[in-house]
């Protein structure tokens, strides 16, 4: 049985020093310690279900294509030709028409990253085709979700013990996607992290959310390590998060897993909230000290997507607002970081989510 508790915060916590947010050395080795060593959610499952779909993703300053090959296994690969190391492809998605091809000089590859075609090598003493093949990086599945990692210290499988079968009831694998919103925040990514485990902000930033959720109720089954987060109870006149409140789609939830929206960060890249009626992904992807891209996702049972009468748009324009006060108060707080006047303040005993997260952040950068 799954144990909720209040997190709290031991004694004395403080909030990270500066540094640690502004410091383009500090990125630098975030890139290559987290970043590098982590697995990072890149796409949806559905992104690449046939042969030759494709994304590309920039992730610890390398840029990588996950494409689906014909035997409908996701790759990812390096998006360096082998030749002279020319990027492949400069699309964010699409789908390759059998093969991936160098726009330099042709050099072209199979969905597998077997060299297909190298013009005019036929004279070259001792070419070997078989030698050439794309670079690959670990890629693997999970809960309908591809993450890639550079170096992991270990399978994704083994990283993630600690939440197999944790989102069973939501069946998220089998979730399309509705929506999507791309933000652009000026701040650094770990605040948005911090700000997305706790609800101690709520009723000041977000009184739609506590008009629906009470900001005293949260409750946490995982607060230590890589993946944190718990549940908030919905008020007794509250069905699920939307701009009514209220909803007329077939509810995903069942039990008490009705009256509650879960929310759980996935460190480093993804922030995962289960509501009754859909779920909901945020895509992390950090750009500089100061610049965090977060791609929003909506995602809904396919059944119910092919409802004539279905709209989600009650429930992307409650969480854009809502997205929108959180990515404008995280910027103000990285431009209140960089004054002189800053110096790491104390935590409140609704914020021992990030007390948590400060923690694991400081074991992982040693």
């Amino acid at each position: 049985m799954t144990t909720f508790v209040k997190a709290s915060i031991a004694r004395g916590a403080r909030t990270l020093d500066a540094e640690w947010y502004l410091s383009p050395a500090v990125f630098a080795r975030e890139r290559e310690r987290i970043f590098s060593r982590s697995w990072i959610c890149a796409a949806r499952q559905e992104d690449l279900a046939e042969p030759g779909s494709f994304v590309t993703r920039e992730i610890a300053g390398e840029s990588l294509i996950l494409t689906c090959d014909e035997a409908h296994d996701v790759r990812a690969y390096y998006n360096v030709c082998r030749h002279r190391g020319t990027r492949l492809c400069t699309d964010e998605a699409g789908v390759f028409k059998g093969t991936i091809q160098c726009p330099y000089h042709a050099w072209t590859y199979e969905l597998d990253g077997t060299l297909r075609v190298a013009r005019n090598m036929e004279g070259v003493e001792d070419f070997n085709r078989a030698e050439y093949p794309l670079r690959e990086a670990p890629v693997a599945c999970f809960e309908g979700f591809a993450f890639v990692a550079l170096d992991p210290e270990e399978p994704l499988a083994a990283a993630f013990a600690a939440i197999a079968g944790r989102f069973a009831p939501w069946q998220l694998a089998k979730l399309k996607r509705a929506a999507s919103v791309t933000y652009d925040a000026a701040c650094n990514w770990k605040l948005v992290f911090q700000n997305y485990s706790e609800c101690y902000h709520c009723p000041v930033i977000h009184p739609q959310l506590e008009r629906l959720s009470s900001s005293e109720s949260g409750r946490n089954d995982l607060i230590e390590g890589p993946f944190l987060g718990g549940y908030s109870e919905l008020r007794d006149s509250t069905v699920t998060l939307t701009t009514s409140g209220k909803t007329q789609r077939p509810l995903l939830a069942n039990g008490e897993n009705r009256s509650r929206v879960y929310y759980y960060t996935i460190f480093p890249s993804m922030l995962l909230g289960l509501h009754p009626d859909y779920a909901m992904v945020h895509y992390v992807r950090p750009i500089g000290p100061a610049q965090t891209r977060i791609v929003c996702e909506w995602l809904f049972d396919p059944q119910t997507m092919a409802r004539r009468d279905f709209d989600c748009s009650d429930a992307v324009e409650f969480w854009d607002l809502t997205n929108r006060q959180d990515w404008a108060v995280s910027e103000l707080t990285q431009a209140g970081i960089g004054s002189r006047a800053y110096s790491p303040g104390p935590y409140s005993q609704q914020e021992g989510l990030l007390h948590a997260f400060d923690r694991y952040y400081h074991q992982v950068m040693r």
